[in-house]
């Protein structure tokens, strides 16, 4: 298996990185999600971390 190492400025990174993705099919861009999905998952210890919930009440002067 040949290494290969690229060097790409920050302002490219964005751009090869659409391309990259764009190259792969649907079922390799699906089955990346659910591995970030899966060790996420794993690192919180089965447990799948939960959005804070946030209220905030804003009077507001009637005009």
């Amino acid at each position: 298996m040949e290494k290969v190492v690229r060097k790409i400025s920050l302002k490219d990174k964005r751009n090869y990185d659409l391309e990259y993705w764009l190259s792969k099919t649907p079922e390799e861009r699906i089955y990346a999600i659910e591995l970030l999905r899966k060790q996420l998952y794993e690192k919180n210890d089965g447990s799948a971390p939960r959005l804070q919930r946030i209220l905030k009440i804003i009077k507001r002067k009637q005009s």
